[in-house]
Parts: structure tokens; sequence; C-alpha cells
């Protein structure tokens, strides 16, 4: 079992193939810095002025934290203790590990309230994300960068402060378990307005304006542009737990 430090303090929890080992961090960091990028396809529809944004997949999200690290306290002269004391504990995450043939994956706590924690239960409308609440962050080291500051006379490193990247890791299970997604089981039945298109009944039912092949394909029409206003579709269903490709 992995021993956590002292409530306030931060530290990183490496998950190696041979166990865990928990690493307090010496100075609490000053500054996180998150970033997720989405990515969207366009989706051209003839005879509109722009094309729909259709969601593909969401990127690994990073976690940037700046570690700053001294021993300067130990003394300047001959007895200075080098700040590698402290660095080398961080930076060997970013070793392969012989036994896993990769270096390890890492948890970074700190504290309550962590971000992520608080993610609304219930948006408007009924939409649940409570599931992707975090109370840390898991991850790989996507770059780790050291910088040494201070040195003693005789050139023994004092000071440092290392940069980690930790870009997000999660496996396939963890995140269909956390998503829930949710998508049509049975088909639907559609009747046709004046102002509906292939393309707008694929978004109403499926959130993918491109699928209106799949809505064309199970009604047997061969000219999407030729609808007939009163017209019955039927909406073929989707499998169940999988959102259309």
């Amino acid at each position: 079992m992995t021993t956590a430090p002292p409530p306030g303090r931060a530290y990183i929890v490496a998950h190696w193939k041979a166990g865990e080992t928990t690493l307090p961090v010496q100075y609490n960091p000053t500054k996180l810095e998150f970033e997720k990028a989405l990515q969207f396809a366009e989706i051209a529809i003839p005879g509109l002025t722009g094309p729909l944004h259709q969601f593909v997949r969401g990127q690994a999200e990073t976690l940037t934290v700046e570690l700053f690290c001294d021993t300067s306290d130990k003394g300047m002269g001959a007895q200075a203790v080098s700040v590698a004391t402290e660095t080398d504990r961080i930076y060997s995450l970013a070793r392969i590990e012989p036994e896993g043939h990769a270096p390890p994956t890492i948890t970074f706590f700190w504290g309550a309230g962590f971000p992520g924690s608080q993610l609304s239960a219930e948006l408007d409308g009924g939409t649940r994300v409570d599931g992707q609440r975090r109370q840390s962050f898991t991850g790989v080291i996507k770059t780790i960068r050291q910088s040494f500051t201070l040195w003693s006379v005789g050139g023994v490193p004092l000071r440092a402060t290392l940069t980690l990247t930790i870009a997000e890791y999660k496996t396939l299970k963890e995140q269909l378990d956390e998503l829930n997604l949710s998508s049509p089981d049975r088909t639907h039945g559609h009747v046709l307005s004046s102002s509906d298109q292939l393309w707008s009944v694929a978004q109403r039912y499926y959130s993918r304006p491109g699928e209106w092949r799949r809505v064309a394909e199970a009604n047997g029409i061969g000219d999407p542009r030729r609808l007939m206003p009163g017209q019955r579709l039927a909406v073929p269903a989707i499998s169940a737990g999988r959102a259309p490709r």
C-alpha cells in the first residue's frame, strides 16, 4: 500500500511494474497548468453557408507542473549536499523500467478540491458528467526539463527547478466507464417536415450530421435532395454503448 504524505503536501506516486513508489515533493508547486484539446471535423453540407462541426475525439489532457528543489541549507562549502538527491528521484520517472519495458505511469496528488473534482453532477438538460470527476491526475511524463541555478564553491549543484509535462493516461475500460456513453438502442421513427434534410435528422438522433447516409440506406433513398414532407423515416438503431463512426 502507498502511504501518503501529510495533508496539504503534494506528492507523486509512480506505478512501476514491480510496485508503487511514493515521492513527496520538497516544496509544493506555486502553479499548475492544465490543457485539454478537442478534435472536430468539418462536415460540408451543400447549400449551407458554412460547414458543420462534428466531434471526433478528445486529445490527451496535459498537466504542467514546476517543482522547486533546494539543498543550500546544508551549506555551501565542503559539506554541501547535491540537489540531485531531490531531482534524480523525479528524473528517474522518465527512465525505462527493465521489467515494464517503459517508463512508469504516475499520479500527481495534492490536497482536497483538486481541479476537476467539482465537475457538476448534473448540467442543464440533465446531462451527467460526474463520472469524469477526479481527485488526482494520472499520466505519463511527456517532457521533463531540469534547470540548475545555484552551485557551491566546489561545483556541487544546490538549487534546481524541474518542469514536468504529464500527458493523461487512461485505459480503454476506464474511459468507457467514465463516459457512460449512450446512444439509440432501438429504431426510431421520424416524420419529415418541410425544413428537414437527412443531415438534420442524423444530427437530431445521432448528434452526427455526417451519418445521414445511414438514414438514407435504411429508407432506400437514392437522392437525399428529393424528400417529401410528411414522409415517415426509419432511423436505425446504433449498437449500445457506441456512437456511430
